[in-house]
Protein backbone atom coordinates (compact mmCIF):
# COMPACT_ATOMS: atom_id res chain seq x y z
CA UNK A 1 0.00 0.00 0.00
CA UNK A 2 2.81 2.44 0.78
CA UNK A 3 4.11 2.00 -2.74
CA UNK A 4 1.14 4.01 -3.99
CA UNK A 5 1.62 6.81 -1.49
CA UNK A 6 3.59 10.00 -1.97
CA UNK A 7 7.13 9.74 -0.71
CA UNK A 8 6.70 12.88 1.38
CA UNK A 9 3.55 14.21 3.04
CA UNK A 10 3.57 17.91 3.85
CA UNK A 11 0.77 18.81 6.29
CA UNK A 12 -0.02 22.42 7.09
CA UNK A 13 -2.04 22.97 10.26
CA UNK A 14 -3.70 26.39 10.12
CA UNK A 15 -5.93 26.01 13.17
CA UNK A 16 -5.33 25.59 16.87
CA UNK A 17 -7.67 25.75 19.83
CA UNK A 18 -9.83 28.11 17.74
CA UNK A 19 -10.88 25.17 15.53
CA UNK A 20 -10.00 22.06 17.54
CA UNK A 21 -11.38 19.42 15.18
CA UNK A 22 -9.48 20.77 12.17
CA UNK A 23 -6.34 21.06 14.30
CA UNK A 24 -6.64 17.50 15.59
CA UNK A 25 -7.20 16.20 12.05
CA UNK A 26 -3.92 17.71 10.86
CA UNK A 27 -1.94 16.20 13.74
CA UNK A 28 -3.74 12.84 13.45
CA UNK A 29 -3.08 12.55 9.71
CA UNK A 30 0.57 13.54 10.14
CA UNK A 31 1.15 11.10 13.02
CA UNK A 32 -0.66 8.28 11.18
CA UNK A 33 1.52 8.84 8.12
CA UNK A 34 4.68 8.82 10.27
CA UNK A 35 3.56 5.56 11.87
CA UNK A 36 3.05 4.11 8.36
CA UNK A 37 6.63 4.96 7.44
CA UNK A 38 5.91 8.02 5.30
CA UNK A 39 8.32 10.97 5.36
CA UNK A 40 6.25 13.70 7.04
CA UNK A 41 6.72 17.44 7.40
CA UNK A 42 4.17 19.15 9.68
CA UNK A 43 3.89 22.92 9.38
CA UNK A 44 2.41 24.89 12.27
CA UNK A 45 0.79 28.11 11.04
CA UNK A 46 -1.76 30.53 12.43
CA UNK A 47 -3.08 29.48 15.82
CA UNK A 48 -1.41 26.06 15.62
CA UNK A 49 1.94 27.87 15.94
CA UNK A 50 1.39 27.90 19.71
CA UNK A 51 1.93 24.10 19.75
CA UNK A 52 5.61 24.69 18.93
CA UNK A 53 6.00 25.84 22.56
CA UNK A 54 6.69 23.42 25.42
CA UNK A 55 3.54 22.41 27.31
CA UNK A 56 1.04 23.90 24.86
CA UNK A 57 0.01 20.61 23.22
CA UNK A 58 -0.69 19.15 26.68
CA UNK A 59 -3.31 21.88 27.21
CA UNK A 60 -5.27 20.88 24.09
CA UNK A 61 -8.27 18.65 24.73
CA UNK A 62 -10.73 17.27 22.22
CA UNK A 63 -13.09 14.43 23.14
CA UNK A 64 -12.56 11.19 21.19
CA UNK A 65 -9.24 12.42 19.80
CA UNK A 66 -5.75 11.15 20.55
CA UNK A 67 -3.89 13.52 22.89
CA UNK A 68 -2.22 16.21 20.80
CA UNK A 69 0.98 15.98 22.86
CA UNK A 70 1.33 12.28 21.97
CA UNK A 71 0.68 12.94 18.29
CA UNK A 72 3.25 15.75 18.29
CA UNK A 73 5.79 13.48 19.99
CA UNK A 74 5.32 10.82 17.27
CA UNK A 75 5.78 13.42 14.54
CA UNK A 76 8.86 14.95 16.19
CA UNK A 77 10.40 11.50 16.65
CA UNK A 78 10.35 10.45 13.00
CA UNK A 79 9.18 13.47 11.01
CA UNK A 80 9.80 17.21 10.83
CA UNK A 81 7.91 20.02 12.54
CA UNK A 82 8.22 23.60 11.36
CA UNK A 83 6.68 26.76 12.75
CA UNK A 84 5.93 29.49 10.24
CA UNK A 85 8.38 32.41 10.53
CA UNK A 86 5.77 35.17 10.30
CA UNK A 87 3.25 33.32 12.48
CA UNK A 88 5.89 32.79 15.16
CA UNK A 89 7.03 36.43 14.98
CA UNK A 90 3.44 37.66 15.39
CA UNK A 91 3.27 35.63 18.62
CA UNK A 92 6.74 36.66 19.85
CA UNK A 93 7.98 33.08 19.48
CA UNK A 94 11.66 32.74 18.69
CA UNK A 95 14.02 29.82 17.98
CA UNK A 96 14.98 29.57 21.66
CA UNK A 97 11.31 29.25 22.72
CA UNK A 98 10.25 26.20 20.71
CA UNK A 99 10.38 22.51 21.56
CA UNK A 100 13.59 20.66 20.69
CA UNK A 101 13.38 19.52 17.08
CA UNK A 102 11.03 22.29 15.94
CA UNK A 103 12.47 24.65 13.37
CA UNK A 104 11.19 28.05 12.29
CA UNK A 105 11.08 28.62 8.53
CA UNK A 106 9.20 30.66 5.98
CA UNK A 107 7.01 30.28 2.94
CA UNK A 108 9.91 29.63 0.56
CA UNK A 109 10.81 26.46 2.46
CA UNK A 110 7.16 25.35 2.54
CA UNK A 111 6.85 25.86 -1.22
CA UNK A 112 10.09 23.95 -1.79
CA UNK A 113 8.84 21.00 0.28
CA UNK A 114 5.34 21.03 -1.20
CA UNK A 115 6.60 21.08 -4.79
CA UNK A 116 9.34 18.50 -4.33
CA UNK A 117 9.20 15.38 -6.48
CA UNK A 118 6.82 12.84 -4.92
CA UNK A 119 5.41 15.26 -2.34
CA UNK A 120 1.73 15.59 -1.42
CA UNK A 121 0.62 18.67 0.49
CA UNK A 122 -2.50 18.82 2.67
CA UNK A 123 -3.81 21.92 4.41
CA UNK A 124 -6.09 21.73 7.44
Amino acid sequence: MLGHMARTLVVKATAGADAPERCAQAFTVAATAVAAGVDVSLWLTGESTWFALPGRAQQFDLPHSAPLAELLHVILTSGRVTACTQCAARRDIGPDDVLPGVRIAGAAVFVEEALAEGAQALVY
